[in-house]
This record gives structure tokens, C-alpha cells and sequence, in this order.
């Protein structure tokens, strides 16, 4: 099949995208990676009349840090995450998450923006967004705001976005010293959709987790917070955290989906395995750390 006709429409600037969306409203989808996009409109499972394609908007791409926080523009790709040496330093996570992302021809293309746009709970970069507190800038010709991670994912595909609305960038929070980052996630095959997953941080002083958070793939309509685990992180000794259990009581009282591929019994434990390997992964990064305070945060695991 082939995507049904429709408008094609290519500013090149944020103010004249944002005031072509308030001008077609829901009929009007926009173009960045188009790694999601384009399927559902070659199945005809979508059919906009209008296409605002963003690509040429050089002010979406790249990412500035500043007063502890690393803003990540929507048309960043994927491969950017694994490879811009002030991303992997800064947040970690992000580039832990990224080999992940389906193949490396997605992840050339594929962007940041899209995929929280898209907001597929089976992702890896909404999980991320989530366990790490951070925040999503979007613009409109009415102006600028940012949406917590935690409320932009409203349910299944659907995220706070109104139809005029342009995902312009992502902004996350730059961890300090002792930190350690991991992502574990279970698919039938390299580049699949997880089945289930965990992105993981934690943060270590004086032998003691200070700081954990948890986001987990795969486990919900949208992504997880598995808060019981970073409660009961919080304060423990790294060296003796019960990281088995940890994984078994975040998971316990979740409801993921059953479908052909897995039932949701399968999926708890799936999702409570990936939580132990990715504590644990994190957990040694964040030791070493501990132990050697000159080490750089990056270079651990993924």
C-alpha cells in the first residue's frame, strides 16, 4: 500500500511551523524522523491532509547544557545520543538508551522529538524522559511551555500535545559525581520493540544510594516510574541492596498488556528481571565512581 494523498508543507523556521499547525489544526501532522509517521501512513492506518515537515528547521537540532541542565533539540537523531560527546557526558542515560532503538538505519534518522511525540510506552527514550525527571518544551503561536514527562504521557499513543503544538526540545537534568546508568530490556530480536525494559540510575556517596530512579519499557499504556524500587533504593547500602527483590516488588502491582507476543504475567517477570541487570549495572558504575571521585561519569555499560 501507499499513504493516501495529501499537502506537503516545508517552513523553515519554528515560527512558521508553529503557525501553519495553528492554521490546519488536526488535519496536519508533522514530519522529523517520520520512522513512525511514515509506516502508518503507507498502512493507511493514518491519513493527514497536511504534512509540516520540520527537517529544515537547523534551530531543532543539537543540545546545549547549562545551569545543570542539558536541553536536547527535538530534531536531534538518535545516532546523535550514542555519539555527541556533550550528551553521553552529560546524561548518560540517554546514551545508554539510544543503541537500542531499533537499527542503526532508524536510529539515522529517527529523532528525539518524534519519538516522545509518538509516545509508544514500548520506546526507550519516553521511559528515559520519565525516570529522569525531565521536561518537555513545546511551542505553539500562542507561546512556549514545558510539560513534565510525567504528565505528557497521557495514555496509549496519546501524549498533552494540542493539535498547534511543536515539540521543540527536551530538557534533563545533569546528574553530579557517583552516578551510574544502565538500560536492560528483553526483545525477540535485536532492533524489536522490548518487551519489557528498565533505564536506570543511581547515584552513590559514601557507600550509600542516595539517589535512584527507575523508568520502565513496555509495562503500561505509557511509560512507568517504578517507584517502590527507588524507595527502597533510597538510603540502602550499595553493596548489600537486594537488587532481586528490588526488581520483584517494583513490578508486583503493574498490569502490562497480554497479547501475542507475551501475557502480562510474562511481562512482570521479564520486567522485574530487567530491573535487577540494570541495577546492577549501574550500581557497579556508580561504585567505581564512589571510589575514585576524579572518574568521569561516562564510559560505563549499556
Amino acid at each position: 500500500m501507499k499513504a493516501a494523498a495529501f499537502d506537503y508543507h516545508a517552513p523553515e523556521s519554528v515560527d512558521a511551523a508553529v503557525a501553519l499547525l495553528a492554521e490546519l489544526g488536526d488535519e496536519a501532522k508533522v514530519l522529523a524522523g517520520g520512522q513512525s509517521l511514515v509506516p502508518v501512513m503507507a498502512m493507511r492506518l493514518g491519513r493527514p491532509e497536511h504534512i509540516v515537515d520540520v527537517n529544515r528547521i537547523e534551530a531543532l537540532a543539537g543540545a546545549t547544557r547549562s545551569n545543570g541542565t542539558l536541553r536536547v533539540g527535538a530534531l536531534t537523531r538518535h545516532r546523535d545520543l550514542e555519539t555527541d560527546v556533550l550528551i553521553r557526558d552529560s546524561v548518560p542515560l540517554l546514551a545508554r538508551a539510544a543503541p537500542h532503538i531499533g537499527h542503526f538505519q532508524i536510529r539515522n534518522r529517527g529523532t528525539v522529538g518524534g519519538s516522545l511525540a509518538h509516545a509508544d510506552s514500548a520506546a526507550e527514550l519516553p521511559a528515559v524522559t520519565v525516570a529522569l525527571d525531565a521536561e518537555i518544551e513545546v511551542r505553539s503561536s500562542r507561546g512556549s511551555r514545558r510539560i513534565r514527562a510525567a504528565d505528557f504521557f497521557v495514555s496509549i499513543f496519546m501524549t498533552a500535545l494540542e493539535p498547534d503544538e511543536l515539540v521543540t526540545a527536551v530538557h534533563l537534568p545533569v546528574w553530579g559525581r557517583g552516578c551510574g546508568f544502565a538500560v536492560a530490556e528483553f526483545a525477540r530480536r535485536h532492533g524489536d520493540f522490548a518487551l519489557a525494559g528498565a533505564a536506570c540510575g543511581v547515584q552513590v556517596d559514601g557507600g550509600r544510594i542516595v539517589r535512584a530512579a527507575v523508568g520502565l519499557i513496555g509495562m503500561g499504556g505509557v511509560p512507568v516510574r517504578a517507584r517502590p524500587a527507588e524507595q527502597a533504593l533510597t538510603g540502602a547500602d550499595a553493596h548489600g541492596a537486594d537488587l532481586v527483590s528490588t526488581g520483584r516488588d517494583a513490578v508486583a502491582a503493574l498490569d502490562p498488556p497480554s497479547d501475542a507476543h507475551g501475557s502480562a504475567a510474562y511481562r512482570r517477570h521479564l520486567g522485574a528481571q530487567m530491573i535487577t541487570q540494570a541495577l546492577g549495572r549501574a550500581l557497579a558504575e556508580a561504585q567505581g565512581q564512589d571510589r575514585n571521585p576524579g572518574q568521569s561519569q561516562a564510559g560505563g555499560t549499556a
